[in-house]
C-alpha cells in the first residue's frame, strides 16, 4: 500500500535503541490525525469483508489501531500482554529472543472457536512476538486468523514473514 503521506510522516531514529538500528517510530503516525485516519481507512478496507469478530492488539502500540478498527468492524478487542498485566486466568506462549526468552498471554476466555481473529501490531521485524501471539491464538481454535502490521521492515534483511506458516495471511500498510 505504502501511502505517501504515511511514509512522509514516519519518523526514523538512527542508532536507537542501539548503534546500527534505524528505529521506525510510529508515534508520529498516531499523533497526526490525517495519518491516523488513513491507517484506519486502509485497515478497514482490508478487513471489512472478512467477518472479523475479535482483534488481538499486541502490547502496547498494537492496542491503538486494534481498538479503533474494532469499533469500525463491530468487533471485540483482546489484549495480548506480558505476564502479570492481565487480571484473570490466562494462557501463555513463550518465545526466544536475541538474549533469552519472553512470554505473552491472553485471557483464557477471550477467544472461542466461532471467532475470526485479526492479530495486529505496529511493526514486523524478526516476527518473534507476533509468531508467539499467532501460536497462542491458534490454541483457541478460531475459524480463521489474519495477521496485520502497520510497518514491515524489508530492507534490514530481517525476513520476519519467514517465521510464519505458509498459509498465514499477513498484510502490512507500509514496507520500508
Amino acid at each position: 500500500m505504502n501511502n505517501k503521506t504515511l511514509l512522509e510522516n514516519l519518523r526514523s531514529i538512527p542508532d536507537f535503541p542501539k548503534k546500527g538500528i534505524n528505529f521506525r517510530d510510529v508515534t508520529t503516525l498516531f499523533d497526526n490525525p490525517e495519518c491516523l485516519q488513513i491507517m484506519l481507512d486502509e485497515l478497514y478496507d482490508l478487513y471489512k469483508d472478512k467477518g472479523i469478530t475479535k482483534i488481538v492488539g499486541i502490547e502496547s502500540r498494537g492496542f491503538i489501531m486494534a481498538s479503533a478498527l474494532a469499533v469500525k468492524l463491530h468487533a471485540g478487542v483482546v489484549l495480548c500482554r506480558k505476564p502479570g498485566k492481565l487480571p484473570c486466568e490466562t494462557i501463555q506462549e513463550s518465545y526466544s529472543k536475541e538474549y533469552g526468552t519472553d512470554t505473552i498471554e491472553i485471557h483464557k476466555d477471550s477467544i472461542n472457536s466461532d471467532d475470526v481473529v485479526l492479530l495486529h501490531d505496529d511493526l514486523l521485524a524478526t516476527g518473534g512476538t507476533m509468531k508467539a501471539a499467532y501460536n497462542l491464538v491458534k490454541k483457541f481454535n478460531p475459524k480463521k486468523i489474519y495477521v496485520n502490521f502497520i510497518i514491515e521492515l524489508t530492507r534490514e534483511g530481517l525476513h520476519g514473514r519467514d517465521n510464519f506458516d505458509k498459509d498465514a495471511e499477513i498484510t502490512t500498510l507500509l514496507k520500508v
